[in-house]
């Protein structure tokens, strides 16, 4: 299990005289805080930039050579320290043209001396809360980057390696497909036309994920996709077995969302619901239930399932379960499933029986 690492909150307090920030420290000081100091305002831009994980800054106004106003608004036209909070601690009246300059140099607050103890502990506490959550929210923002850079890594791979192959059994079918034995049997005919046509699809498909692959996330198509419609499609060009039944539950909606993705992800669980089905009579149904921001959709199969212990391995990359003494597949395709919808705010999990079947469950945003 992974050890949380104890979150430390920094404050620095500036003031050019030692003896209040023997005072301040002594008032401020606390468990997973750590306490720095400056007597000049000089000495504060230093400190700053020798720490970059500075969480609060209690500037006092009235300094010597450098005043508390002109740290701030050399600290603010710096990028890096531009974010960190600013209060000023001061003894000048509270008139609104010392306020406002205060303002617009970047403070965040104010305390008046003498200090009142509550009432400063308060408002840094306030303070060392409001960081952490940004702390937070800048971590899952660095995380859900690396999740789209590993899903674009994965696609193009997928698709480049695919694509190849492909386009030389399309051209062999075309040939095929020119034959008179092909062109005088009716039958024959209509079926060659359904596999080029789904090919011809299928080659599509992945150049689209190559392109993904070369555009940002703000890059891509946001259109209104009918869920049903985009099911009816797949369960026509997946080419499932005549003994496996493939039907949609309830009414499915239409998303404002990027149809390539959805499309994806349904793929993905429906062909490994179509290659693992181990009944005479396979069925794979699909629906799902608004749930307000997100759509909760499943696709339910009476396959083999899922031993319990297998049921959060399955999603990681490269992982492959025992499949009747068989390893099947390339541990890929559930990893991709779970990257997109994880892309997009949602997520994603498995409720199975063995030898009863698996219902595989995701959430999808509705509105980009």
């Amino acid at each position: 299990m992974k050890q949380q690492k104890l979150k430390t909150f920094t404050i620095l307090l500036v003031d050019d005289k030692p003896e209040n920030l023997v005072s301040l420290e002594h008032m401020l000081e606390g468990e997973h805080r750590e306490i720095l100091q400056a007597t000049s305002g000089n000495e504060a831009l230093k400190t700053v930039l020798r720490h970059n994980d500075i969480g609060l800054i209690l500037l006092d106004v009235q300094m010597p050579d450098m005043d508390g106003y002109e740290v701030a608004r050399l600290l603010q036209s710096n990028p890096k320290t531009k974010d960190i909070s600013i209060i000023f601690v001061t003894a000048i009246n509270k008139e609104e043209q010392y306020v406002m300059r205060g303002f617009e140099e970047g403070a965040v607050d104010y305390l008046s001396k003498p200090l009142d103890i509550n009432v400063t502990r308060a408002k840094v506490s306030v303070f060392e809360k409001l960081y952490f959550y940004q702390q937070e929210l800048k971590e899952a923002m660095v995380e859900k980057e690396k999740v789209n850079k590993q899903l674009e890594r994965f696609m193009y791979v997928v698709a480049h390696d695919l694509k190849s192959p492909l386009s030389g059994a399309i051209g062999l079918l075309a040939l095929i497909n020119e034959d008179e034995r092909i062109q005088s049997a009716p039958d024959l005919k209509e079926y060659m036309s359904i596999v080029l046509g789904a090919t011809n699809h299928l080659t599509e498909m992945i150049t689209s994920m190559l392109d993904y692959t070369r555009q940002s996330e703000m890059e891509q198509t946001i259109e209104d996709v009918d869920v049903h419609s985009l099911i009816t499609e797949l369960s026509r060009l997946l080419f499932p077995p005549a003994h496996i039944r493939i039907t949609t539950e309830g009414t499915l909606p239409v998303l404002s969302t990027n149809k390539l993705k959805l499309q994806q992800v349904f793929q993905n669980l429906i062909s490994n619901a179509i290659k693992y089905n181990d009944k005479k009579e396979g069925s794979i149904a699909i629906g799902g239930t608004d749930k307000g921001e997100f759509y909760e959709f499943y696709v339910k199969d009476n396959g083999p399932g899922v031993a319990k212990r297998d049921t959060d391995r399955i999603f990681r990359l490269f992982e492959r379960v025992d499949n009747n003494g068989k390893e099947e597949g390339s541990g890929i395709g559930l990893n991709i499933f779970k990257l997109l919808v994880e892309e997009q705010g949602g997520k994603v999990w498995v409720d199975s029986q063995p030898g009863e079947g698996s219902t595989f469950y995701f959430l999808w945003r509705q509105r980009y």
